[in-house]
């Protein structure tokens, strides 16, 4: 019997490659069940999302979010924080660079609840162990639902290709509902395809170095026409902060 070799860390895969793909089944062997025992309620949540209103309706682009704010500190644990406008520049989002976007703040239920909790939790033991010794961190958190309507594909990714100004982030599945495609693609800095995949099951994640690669999705249409058809993601993103900041 040949020994197969150990898969590489998760850690080990955003060192080599700045990004690593995590399917459901082993985000949920990371968690014990009470680390998803609001799960229901926190999926549920994509149907109280809101229009995003920066986002002219005119271009088809449609998308409904909702935004919040979270520190992350040695010995304090995650913590919610006053709500406060996304900001961008316009190096990094040339559609919405440059402008004090303010969202509607995520439910305190759904902040303050167990799902979103343990996902940041395991999103900050990981990009730790990629950053030794950074233990203080910036936490933006976004609920996005794509809509996708008969004869007109939603984007999720309307900047396109595009790097978000942090050091890592997190995107992960929640509900994919009557789609096709949606597909993730991390390039280079130089714009050189480095690998693609889609986010097809609840759980399923994908890790970036932000500071490494760049990454977009592909559009998304409606498999039925007549039907609703959306694509609900949850995004994390974190950033180092120093006292200096």
């Amino acid at each position: 019997m040949t020994n197969r070799p150990a898969k590489p860390s998760l850690q080990t895969r955003l060192h080599r490659d700045g990004f690593a793909f995590v399917p459901a089944r082993s985000l949920r062997a990371e968690m014990s069940e009470e680390s998803l025992g609001d799960w229901s309620a926190f999926a549920a949540s994509w149907n109280d999302l809101t229009p995003d209103t920066y986002l002219a309706a005119a271009s088809g682009r449609q998308r409904r979010r909702r935004h919040g704010i979270f520190s992350a500190s040695e010995g304090q644990g995650i913590r919610r924080m006053p709500q406060r406008p996304h900001f961008q520049t316009l190096a990094n989002n040339p559609l919405q660079g440059d402008i004090q976007r303010w969202f509607a703040p995520i439910r305190p239920s759904i902040a303050d609840g167990a799902s979103l909790r343990h996902i940041l939790d395991f999103a900050r033991k990981v990009f730790e162990g990629v950053a030794p010794g950074r233990r203080d961190w910036q936490i933006e958190v976004h609920q996005f639902r794509i809509e996708a309507r008969a004869g007109e594909a939603g984007e999720p990714t309307p900047e396109g290709v595009h790097r978000d100004g942090v050091d890592y982030v997190l995107v992960l599945m929640v509900e994919r509902e009557n789609i096709e495609s949606g597909t993730t693609t991390i390039h280079a800095l130089d714009g050189a395809l480095l690998g693609s995949f889609t986010l097809t099951q609840p759980l399923d994640t994908a890790l970036v170095v932000d500071t490494r690669v760049c990454h977009g999705v592909t559009p998304v249409t409606a498999l039925d026409p007549a039907r609703p058809a959306h694509r609900d993601v949850l995004v994390a993103t974190f950033k180092a902060v120093t006292p200096d900041n």
